[in-house]
């Protein structure tokens, strides 16, 4: 029977820490970065699972499954998940099966984050035709479903408008049961609503439309306003809005949230005063989209760590 499972306290003593970062490295680099993090302390850590993206199209881009697998194989204590695998390119029948073997490989470490996939490259990478919001909120509903489905049980079959899967097997099936945990990314109603009812942990970057467009504090009263509808979406589907884990990517919020480590503390202060159970950070890239210092990153991570 498909409902909430994973449950995270609202209010935890201190918001668990991690970073994002971006599959673009070689292995040797990929090695050093994920092991580093772990050694850091943090909680967990994620990867973009995108075909490739924005201004990076042309650049070296690397497939976020195998790279997370290659990652549990080498990191033996943080949590490692995708933020977010969408349905834009990926059939949930093939992808519950790469799930159950890396969360087999991870030994039950890994945090299935998903959303609905916006326009762009990814979506126009299998030729399909092109889909409204509606459309792609309908084609969501599905994916969702139809993952929680696989994931639960040894044989599923399933017809919808947008996804079949005939006879599809999930054997041994999942480390983590009834199933990996999800990590649902949502703004709106309908996704909100998905979140309440199949997620451990909601997931937002405040304005999908326009990330890291708004004002700090703008972005500050959106989260507020957000924790306050994914409550009333909580309510909706019968589940208390203290079991579902809250998850805010602050690089897509606040500009440079590591200036320094004071900086950082007071950003996940913040975070946790609205009720945020879980925090993250695009780990620095050299230039460009996400630039940043590693010596400062670090610094600021070890001092959230530790003041939390």
């Amino acid at each position: 029977m498909s409902g909430p499972i994973h449950t995270t306290p609202t209010e935890p003593n201190a918001p668990r820490i991690g970073a994002v970062v971006l599959p673009e490295y070689d292995w040797e680099q990929t090695r050093l970065i994920w092991t580093g993090l772990e050694d850091l302390g943090l909680h967990h850590a994620w990867t973009y699972d995108h075909h490739s993206w924005r201004s990076l199209s042309d650049a070296p881009w690397y497939d976020a499954l195998t790279t997370l697998t290659a990652v549990a194989c080498v990191t033996s204590r943080i949590e490692i998940g995708t933020l977010v695998s969408s349905p834009n390119f990926r059939h949930p029948a093939v992808l519950a099966k790469q799930v159950m073997t890396l969360d087999q490989v991870s030994n039950g470490r890994f945090a299935f984050g998903i959303g609905a996939g916006a326009p762009g490259n990814d979506a126009q990478l299998l030729g399909l035709s092109e889909l409204s919001a509606g459309q792609r909120a309908d084609r969501f509903e599905e994916f969702v479903e139809l993952s929680d489905l696989l994931l639960r049980q040894p044989t599923t079959n399933y017809r919808g408008a947008f996804f079949e899967a005939v006879e599809a097997r999930m054997i041994p099936g999942c480390v983590q049961l009834p199933r990996v945990p999800f990590a649902i990314a949502a703004a709106g109603p309908r996704g909100m609503r998905l979140a309440a009812r199949y997620a451990a942990r909601w997931v937002t970057i405040g304005d999908a439309r326009q990330p890291g467009e708004r004002s700090e504090e703008e972005s500050w009263h959106l989260l507020e306003r957000q924790i306050s509808r994914l409550a009333d979406a909580c309510k909706e589907v019968g589940r208390e809005p203290s079991d579902i884990g809250k998850l805010v990517n602050v690089s897509r919020i606040v500009e440079t949230p590591y200036a320094s480590p004071a900086r950082f503390v007071d950003v996940i202060g913040r975070c946790h005063d609205l009720g945020f159970t879980d925090v993250v950070i695009n780990f620095p890239r050299q230039t460009g989209v996400f630039s940043g210092d590693r010596t400062d990153f670090e610094r600021a991570v070890s001092a959230a760590l530790e003041a939390f």
